[in-house]
């Protein structure tokens, strides 16, 4: 019965472009941003001065997002710079995580070498994309620290010769904010990539009943991760934005 089975670990090539691979994953990121940038466009087109539902519901809920970011980070100025980034990142991974209930997705696709190889996969199921948004995260957070507060006092964050203890403190604070870069893109990848193989699973021995209530389960904890991750960075970005003391 496992011969029905096929868990993929790493995405699957597909074919290469300039000597660049390119994977189903990565064709599901392009597909991603190209259709989040196509309903950007058609609703920003059709704004109007006198919204209707959809449009006051959409801004109402943006209203709740801005002055949420600005509750947190004590500044409308900043929210203002850093809504668009949080926001996108939430909107990317949601709808990335939400194109893994799509039909055909994970179904379509050709063989090679005797193996199928799906066309497109769900993004956040590579390392190489979870890592990736990590990465944009971690360098603007750190980014963020040091414009706002100066890099001298941003150091003294890591570099504390007050004392012994103050001294380890830092080096530890210096290790927690590199091991961001793991807790941001494990977390988000071995979530997303253990609903795919649990789903996968129960679709194979128990096909009927048992995948429709995993599937909106999932739905749930895409939508959780997406937020988590947009969090995390409003929060990181907050205590970087802190003095030390």
């Amino acid at each position: 019965m496992t011969e029905g089975i096929h868990v993929a670990l790493a995405p699957e090539v597909i074919g290469n472009l300039w000597g660049l691979p390119i994977t189903n994953t990565l064709l599901m990121s392009w597909a991603v941003i190209i259709i989040l940038g196509i309903l950007a466009y058609l609703i920003g087109s059709n704004v109007k001065l006198v919204p209707g539902r959809f449009q006051t519901l959409l801004e109402s809920l943006f209203s709740f997002v801005y002055d949420y970011i600005a509750e947190t980070l004590e500044s409308r100025d900043m929210a203002r710079k850093f809504f668009p980034l949080l926001l996108t990142l939430f909107l990317f991974i949601f709808t990335a995580n939400m194109f893994e209930f799509t039909p055909g997705i994970g179904s379509v696709g050709f063989l090679h070498n005797g193996e199928f190889s799906p066309l497109f996969r769900s993004a956040n199921t590579d390392l190489n994309a979870t890592l990736a948004l990590a990465i944009i995260s971690f360098f603007v957070i750190e980014i963020t620290g040091i414009m706002a507060i100066g890099i001298f006092k941003y150091s003294q964050k890591f570099l504390n010769f007050h004392s012994v203890m103050g001294f380890a403190v830092g080096i530890i604070e210096f290790f927690s904010e590199l091991a961001r870069l793991i807790s941001f893109s494990f977390r988000l990848f071995g979530n997303i990539f253990a609903g795919e193989v649990l789903i996968l699973v129960v679709s194979y021995f128990v096909p009927y009943f048992l995948p429709v209530p995993l599937m909106m389960f999932e739905v749930f904890v895409g939508f959780i991760q997406a937020a988590i991750f947009a969090l995390l960075t409003l929060f990181f970005i907050k205590i970087a934005i802190t003095e030390p003391h």
